[in-house]
């Protein structure tokens, strides 16, 4: 018997005996491994999940990001997985995508289709959804760490941008847009949101005379705006050099950034000079999430006092964009020159497309996706005892030149990897797995749900809606709010899966101990699984007669699959010796399983 079949042989009895013999089995899948290396983590999890066909034949090279993937293994001689089943393709496809678990009906039309084109058709079906546009929406309030320092203009903000993905607005224009806004009030230009998130409060009682422009620290909002910028939208940390120059700092960690002076990130932060930041005043209150942002200011002071920085210690405050040296044309707003500039750059390509492969993927061509060193790009000038970075440089080329020929959009991004058969590999590996392999993507890498993955697919798989503060409403589905809005046990669920709560950078879902509790016990997920309160159990075992059905219907709208027999065979007993707990236990059993918990 496999792994897997086991742990849902033991899982199946547990719920109702309240067994801890299923933590046992079960923790070993989600314990982080000592090397973060999603290789590692895939064949862990693999190991776990049931036996599958390996698909017939030779692997079909689709694209260019095929001929790159495949043709350096090939050169290498590493070994790659197979494709993936249709089964494993229509789950990973859908989280991916649209972050929700297919409903059964859906996977059994999907299997069931013989058009050899289904795949391509339903990547193109996935992202004109609106699912589609709630998941990358989410995703993107998270990256941007939109919260309540927007105060109401958190909701035009969420709204402007489901409304850029929708329509697949070209994405250079959207960043201009957030970096050159102005506004009489965020609360109605929505782009302005962005530059009102990152203002860093002044000194309690700084503001004098009524100016409450004191209210605001201009210069730190300046610096904390170009760190923002550098890292999401060129995928380099200047964090370092808005302290202090690079040399004899980063000489271990980036060799390009130890050549910056802070001077030059002055030079970068005085594009921004003129802005100003002002917290509208009512009552002679400041409201510190309504602000007027314009650009009136007289410029960026090289010599100003800082609250979170080393203090500044004077020099030229002439803006220059920090990878060109290039200056803002004579007359032209100097921000609007500087998402000119930002965008028009190759760096700007390279990072929105590494960002998404990354994602995609389950590591990025350069890792973390953040943290480029423009030094160590080209193979043919790599430094002296360092390590070329990318793993793939002429892919990234290649994915860069792409996106910027088809118009800087999105949406061609995603359709152009996950069409390729790199992404469409099984994250099963028939033989020997080399930690070598990994930055050749061999396999599919597994990467676990995040808390709203995870809870938006326990509300489609037992069918018992979620409740989430969406403006003046309610929505089912975590993805669907535009900020972290759950509370009591729905919050420590949610926090225990790495939920962000959007005041530091996100970061990927990391295992914890907590979480395998959580599962088995939490009201989040028992609660779900009996059936009573309109439950998928409760409708399935009213809907079908035979055991058999129920199970098969339990397997599919859980994990997206059909059980095996041997899982079949044992979870029809458990139904026909007391129908009404047995389904509940083998929804609670199929709940537990890593192959739940994780896309792969």
């Amino acid at each position: 018997m496999s792994k897997a079949f086991l742990l849902f042989a033991v899982s199946v009895a547990a719920f109702a005996q309240g067994d801890d013999t299923f933590a046992g089995a079960h923790a070993p899948l989600i314990q982080p491994s000592k090397k973060p290396d999603p290789g590692a983590l895939t064949a862990r999890v693999a190991a776990a999940l049931p036996s599958a066909p390996n698909a017939a034949g030779r692997v079909r090279r689709v694209n260019f990001i095929d001929d790159q993937i495949f043709g350096k293994m090939e050169r290498d001689g590493v070994p790659h997985a197979p494709l993936s089943t249709d089964a494993e393709f229509f789950r990973r496809i859908n989280l991916d995508l649209t972050g929700r678990i297919p409903a059964a009906s859906e996977v059994q039309d999907f299997l069931a289709d013989k058009n050899p084109n289904k795949r391509n058709q339903l990547i193109d079906k996935l992202l004109a959804s609106e699912a589609f546009v709630e998941k990358w929406s989410y995703f993107y309030m998270d990256l941007l760490r939109a919260n309540g320092k927007m105060s109401r203009g958190v909701q035009l903000f969420h709204y402007w941008i489901k409304e850029a993905l929708r329509s697949d607005r070209p994405y250079d224009d959207l960043v201009r847009s957030m970096i050159a806004s102005s506004a009489k009030s965020n609360l109605v230009v929505a782009a302005s949101n962005l530059i009102v998130r990152e203002h860093v409060e002044g000194k309690p009682g700084q503001a004098i005379d009524g100016n409450d422009i004191s209210k605001v620290h201009q210069l730190d909002t300046h610096d904390e705006l170009a760190v923002l910028y550098g890292k999401t939208f060129l995928g380099i940390n200047f964090s370092c050099v808005s302290c202090h120059d690079g040399e004899g700092h980063l000489e271990k960690v980036n060799v390009y950034l130890t050549s910056k002076k802070r001077r030059e990130f002055f030079a970068f932060a005085s594009f921004l000079g003129k802005t100003r930041y002002i917290p509208h005043t009512e009552d002679t209150q400041a409201l510190m999430g309504h602000f007027i942002v314009d650009d009136n200011a007289p410029g960026y002071d090289t010599k100003g006092s800082s609250m979170l920085r080393t203090p500044r210690w004077g020099g030229p405050n002439t803006p220059a964009f920090p990878l060109t040296g290039e200056k803002p044309r004579e007359g032209a707003e100097p921000r609007e020159e500087l998402g000119r500039m930002l965008t028009a750059h190759p760096q700007f390509a390279r990072a929105t497309v590494n960002l998404f492969w990354a994602r995609l993927m389950g590591r990025g061509i350069v890792d973390p996706y953040d943290e480029f060193d423009l030094a160590r790009q080209d193979p043919r000038t790599i430094p002296e005892g360092w390590q070329l970075q990318p793993s793939h440089p002429e892919l990234l080329e290649l994915l860069a030149k792409d996106f910027r020929a088809g118009n800087f959009k999105l949406k061609n991004v995603f359709r152009k990897i996950c069409q390729s058969s790199a992404y469409q590999l099984s994250a099963r590996y028939p033989g020997e797995w080399k930690e070598n392999y990994t930055s050749y993507f061999a396999r599919k890498f597994v990467r676990m749900l995040s808390a709203e993955e995870v809870h938006d697919a326990l509300v489609t798989a037992t069918g018992r809606p979620g409740s989430f503060k969406f403006g003046n409403e309610k929505v089912p589905m975590a993805m669907q709010a535009n900020t972290p809005s759950a509370s009591g046990e729905l919050k420590t669920f949610m926090t225990a899966f790495g939920q962000s709560n959007r005041s530091n950078p996100p970061r990927p879902p990391a295992a914890s101990p907590m979480q395998p509790l959580l599962l088995m016990r939490s009201p989040v997920v028992t609660d779900r699984v009996l059936a009573e309160k309109d439950s998928r159990v409760q409708n399935l075992l009213a809907a079908h007669q035979e055991n058999g059905k129920v199970v098969e219907e339990l397997f599919l709208g859980t994990l997206a699959r059909y059980p095996q027999n041997d899982e079949k065979q044992i979870a029809v007993s458990a139904l026909d010796k007391d129908r009404v707990t047995g389904a509940q236990n083998l929804q609670w059993a199929l709940l537990n399983l890593a192959e739940f918990l994780y896309n792969y």
